[in-house]
């Protein structure tokens, strides 16, 4: 039986005028993470990602609070 790759996942709430540009930047990163809106209500979206590229996504994830309003919830 072949080992399945471990996924992670961080849930961030971002202002929904910005989840747009958002997506289309965190996803420009090939192959880096897949984002799933959670709850459109409260505008939270999901970033799955492999748990190999945590550091990656997260530095990436860090830069881009200085351009986008950010709250991290897990």
């Amino acid at each position: 039986m072949l080992d399945q790759p471990k996924i992670d996942s961080f849930l961030i709430a971002i202002l929904p005028a910005e989840i747009v540009l958002f997506k289309s930047i965190f996803e420009s990163y090939d192959n880096i993470a897949t984002l799933r809106t959670e709850d459109p209500q409260l505008h939270h979206m999901r970033i799955y990602f492999s748990a190999d590229s945590r550091d990656e996504v997260n530095a990436l994830l860090t830069s881009l609070e200085a351009r986008f309003s950010i709250r991290r919830l897990s």
